[in-house]
């Protein structure tokens, strides 16, 4: 074992080091590693971690980005769920002692676990990148996110009405952060290089979001059949068609609307005035009224 960690900004010490470890990226895991020393920089002042700050990093991989995050955090901890990679990601780990690495399953992680005000700081495997993201926002327990991401997926996370890639995940970002893509980073930046570009999506969450489960179904349901019209598939979800078409009257909005059109704050009013995701503070009313309408108990006036 050397003396000193490889230079994990370095391919070819990063080649050195997984021949030494007898270890080859695994697709399965959606594994490419970050190389490029600028792209860890900006991965690093997107989150903007501070000497108080804990940081929990998801797929760290060799240690790269873990490596960066010591510098500037109070503490890291590295959730690495393939067995195979932690001797090599202990050595280049184990001089920092504000370094935690354990084997887990990101996705089955207790965010609850983490401290109130804690940042989320991730090379992101793209197959686990948008549970990941979702489970840590509606967790409540993070003030800032900074991922990087298959570029598809983070213009999808990014994305605003009438964007080809805005989706029912845009406005669920958008209810718990503001949303914004910091750069992106080309295949070469990693080993071995993805076919696809990156980019790195800094997330700073709003300290009043709260969740609201009924607003986001009503927005699965809206954009469940995407060449639909919003009305079709509100009714489609088990909505009144007559009521919908109200709802979007009292938005100013044509009954023919398709959902990716309406801004985040038409589907809350379009929530509240469809009784099935009022304000914060009435969730467990509007269930009631909910079992009443399909209990044949009348509807809202």
């Amino acid at each position: 074992m050397p003396t000193t960690p490889p230079d994990l900004g370095s391919a070819g010490q990063v080649r050195d080091l997984l021949r030494r470890h007898h270890l080859t990226p695994d697709k399965g895991y959606g594994q490419n590693f970050l190389v490029d020393r600028a792209a860890l920089r900006a991965v690093v002042d997107a989150g903007d971690p501070g000497p108080d700050d804990v940081v929990l990093e998801v797929g760290p991989g060799l240690g790269a980005l873990t490596r960066a995050l010591a510098e500037r955090a109070g503490r890291v901890l590295a959730l690495e769920l393939d067995g195979r990679l932690l001797p090599a990601l202990r050595e280049t780990t184990e001089s920092l002692p504000n370094v935690e690495v354990r084997r887990a399953d990101a996705v089955r992680f207790d965010h609850a676990e983490m401290p109130q005000g804690a940042l989320l700081v991730s090379n992101l495997p793209y197959q686990v990148a948008t549970a990941v993201v979702g489970a840590a926002l509606a967790s409540g327990r993070y003030r800032r996110l900074a991922v990087l991401v298959q570029r598809e997926v983070a213009e999808r996370m990014a994305a605003r009405p009438n964007d080809p890639a805005f989706g029912a995940f845009s406005l669920v970002c958008r209810h718990w952060a503001e949303v914004r893509v910091v750069r992106h980073v080309a295949p070469g930046a990693f080993l071995p290089p993805p076919k696809v570009a990156s980019s790195i999506v800094r997330f700073d969450v709003r300290s009043d979001a709260r969740d609201r489960p009924e607003l986001f179904a009503l927005i699965r349901s809206g954009f469940r059949h995407r060449r639909k019209t919003l009305r079709k598939n509100l009714t489609a979800a088990g909505i009144d068609a007559a009521a919908v078409v109200r709802s979007l009257d009292a938005l100013g909005r044509d009954p023919m609307v398709r959902a990716e059109a309406l801004e985040l704050e038409e589907w809350e009013r379009l929530a509240t005035e469809l009784g099935v995701a009022p304000p914060y503070g009435m969730l467990a009313g509007a269930r009631a009224r909910s079992l009443r309408r399909s209990n044949g108990e009348g509807s809202d006036g």
